[in-house]
């Protein structure tokens, strides 16, 4: 699934000339795990209260969750078509009313931890029982907002939710640890009472395993992953923030995934 996951990525990438493709290739196999393997949601109850919920706090990798969410089926597959083209439906930075089964608008970053505990709140004044899980970026994690969730998350116990942290070692204009050295990832998480698990990001049968984990705490999955992940011309750089994909580099990348273009 990842693989189509990426070709679709690429391709729509392409189509737009859009940017961030190399935060949204970071996070495939995480969306794999949890759609296709973990979470309780899908095309049917995508809008029942009971459901699981899955928020993309780092919301300029919105382009890995479009096309999870139509390979689901919970949005059309032609929606991808209108991916931050003149007339389009699909913005870059997620904006929750733009189409089914985005749970939050999270263009500003920083604030995907907090709205899960609002929702986690919520969900037990309901008396309902599901999972929340949030994925958020290594240079997002540096907003105080995150903290400041953290560690009410934690106080209050609220181990409905799960913090992915895609730990792919770039943001917007540097390597991260130039701007922010946290090499202690397990000890702020652990500091603030969550139950720490670190794996790497793109095995999905690891991090099925580590989402799958019962605790009476909240979880942190630190994701070691790769910027770019999947192609020679943008993995692991600070380049693939901003990457344009060119039809070249399309064409490069299909071959690399073993597609005949048409």
């Amino acid at each position: 699934m990842h693989r189509k996951i990426r070709e679709l990525i690429l391709k729509c990438a392409n189509t737009s000339k859009a940017s961030h493709v190399g935060s949204a290739l970071s996070i495939v196999e995480i969306l794999e795990a949890l759609y296709f393997n973990v979470a309780n949601i899908n095309k049917d109850n995508y809008n029942n209260a009971s459901r699981d919920r899955i928020i993309l706090s780092k919301g300029h990798g919105s382009l890995a969750l479009y096309v999870t969410l139509a390979l689901k089926n919970i949005i059309p597959l032609t929606s991808l078509d209108k991916y931050l083209v003149d007339g389009g439906v699909l913005p870059c930075h997620i904006d929750m009313n733009s189409a089914n089964g985005l749970e939050a608008s999270t263009g500003s970053l920083g604030h995907g931890l907090g709205i899960a505990e609002g929702f986690a709140l919520s969900n037990r004044l309901k008396n309902i029982h599901s999972r929340i899980f949030v994925i958020v970026g290594d240079g997002e994690f540096q907003e105080g907002s995150i903290l400041e969730a953290l560690n009410s998350i934690g106080s209050l116990n609220l181990n409905e939710i799960t913090v992915i942290l895609d730990n792919n070692k770039f943001q917007a204009s540097a390597a991260t640890k130039d701007v922010a050295d946290i090499d202690n990832y397990e000890k702020i998480f652990s500091a603030f009472g969550f139950d720490v698990q670190s794996v790497d990001g793109h095995d999905v049968d690891l991090l099925i395993k580590a989402l799958n984990k019962k605790s009476q705490k909240p979880i942190a999955i630190i994701a070691n992953t790769l910027k770019g992940k999947g192609f020679s011309f943008m993995e692991d750089t600070l380049q693939s923030h901003y990457m344009k994909i060119d039809d070249e580099k399309l064409k490069q990348g299909m071959s690399e995934l073993e597609v005949v273009l048409s």
